[in-house]
């Protein structure tokens, strides 16, 4: 049977202090049928204004 494991005051803090990040990925199509990707990794709390952003 495993153990609970008991996470000090340290610990929680920082694992509550990493940054979840996102991987968006946008495409463009442009003349003649062909489409160009952006890839970006940013926070996940700013993904819509990425997206937004980067709209054409």
């Amino acid at each position: 049977m495993a153990k609970k494991q008991s996470f000090g005051e340290k610990v929680l803090a920082a694992k509550l202090a990493q940054r979840k990040m996102a991987k968006v990925i946008i495409s463009h199509k442009k003349q003649q049928s062909v489409c160009k990707f952006k890839e970006a990794v940013i926070d996940a709390d700013k993904v819509q204004e990425f997206i937004s952003e980067n709209k054409v």
